[in-house]
């Protein structure tokens, strides 16, 4: 349990366990996720928060990039074995997604990627100011009701630790099929101090792009894909 006095007061919502885990998924989370887990991100890990050091974590100084809200993994892990040059962290609570992917890892045999299980907050709270070159945000929770619209990623508490994170010029990339949730990204993403450098729709996805499945569940279930391209300002 976190230290209450250190801990910062978030709410957090959304699901953290769904359907029961299958026997190759809890052997994935007893035998792969610790060697994986990002640490010193935990408030009970590192109550002072202390900042990280990416370099001491992968072990070379390389293109640091985040995925927020992994899904499945199978983005994550098609990122990291298309580019074994740059670290990449995947930010995830749900650990029937967390499973999933371990077993992704397990059969690529990439190298180049840790994973924080957890509020993707907490993770921003201890990454070095201008670290990242690159982040994804994949199908995010869209939070259809009005009144929780609050709760989407795409809102300034969570934004603003993004911007801070994020080098100058660095790339956040957004894919929904939720026209709202695109509403919102415009509005409120440029207001965080990002630039807009394209917004593409279905077939139009950008060149190292894998569907993912939820993707493909809202093309079966009739829904169009967006893909936003926004720039970090200097």
């Amino acid at each position: 349990m976190e230290d209450e006095q250190t801990a910062p007061r978030r709410n957090f919502y959304g699901r953290v366990h769904g359907k029961t885990l299958r026997a190759s998924q809890k052997d994935y989370l007893a035998n792969d996720l610790e060697a994986l887990r990002l640490r010193g991100v935990t408030h009970s890990e590192n109550p002072e928060r202390v900042v990280i050091d990416p370099i001491q974590v992968f072990g070379a100084d390389r293109p640091l990039w985040l995925e927020v809200g992994f899904g499945g993994g199978e983005h994550l892990v098609h990122m990291a074995s298309r580019y074994p040059e740059v670290s990449i962290i995947g930010a995830e609570p749900f650990v029937n997604g967390i499973a999933m992917l371990l077993g992704k890892i397990r059969l690529a045999g990439v190298q180049n990627l840790v994973i924080h299980p957890g509020d993707v907050r907490d993770l921003f709270d201890v990454l070095p100011e201008k670290s990242l070159s690159k982040v994804f945000l994949n199908y995010p929770d869209p939070w259809p009701k009005s009144r929780h619209h609050r709760r989407r990623f795409v809102t300034p508490g969570y934004l603003s630790l993004l911007a801070r994170a994020m080098k100058p010029g660095a790339e956040f990339r957004v894919a929904t099929d939720i026209p709202d949730y695109v509403r919102q990204t415009l509005e409120e993403v440029p207001q965080a101090g990002f630039e807009l450098i394209s917004q593409t729709g279905q077939g139009q996805a950008w060149a190292d792009w894998i569907s993912t499945r939820y993707e493909q569940k809202a093309l079966r279930e009739g829904r169009d894909p967006h893909y936003l391209t926004f720039r970090r300002h200097a």
